[in-house]
């Protein structure tokens, strides 16, 4: 699969300093924890991951799929007062 990295994206992983192996690691083989089948163009997803396999390292990635490509949207480091369950489930209030 060809990866597509939307400017926003490019901006928040300089921003964070997310590097893209990171970001493709936890697309490819992170867990995808919500799914948004609505979204257009194509549905997206959120996916958990860890950077370097570093459990005390969480990421998030938001991305959509199409047949040839993934599109990478945004990246994050999830903050722990907003997900529970290991970073996999989002805290409502």
């Amino acid at each position: 699969m060809n990866f597509i990295y939307r400017t926003h994206a490019i901006e928040r992983l300089f921003e964070r300093d997310i590097s893209e192996d990171a970001v493709e690691e936890t697309i490819e083989n992170g867990e995808i924890i919500e799914e948004y089948l609505d979204d257009k163009p194509y549905p997206s997803f959120l996916a958990l991951g860890y950077e370097n396999r570093d459990s005390e390292k969480p990421l998030h990635v938001v991305f959509a799929k199409t047949n040839e490509e993934i599109i990478v949207i945004t990246a994050y480091r999830p903050n722990k007062s907003k997900w529970t369950n290991n970073y996999q489930t989002r805290i409502i209030k």
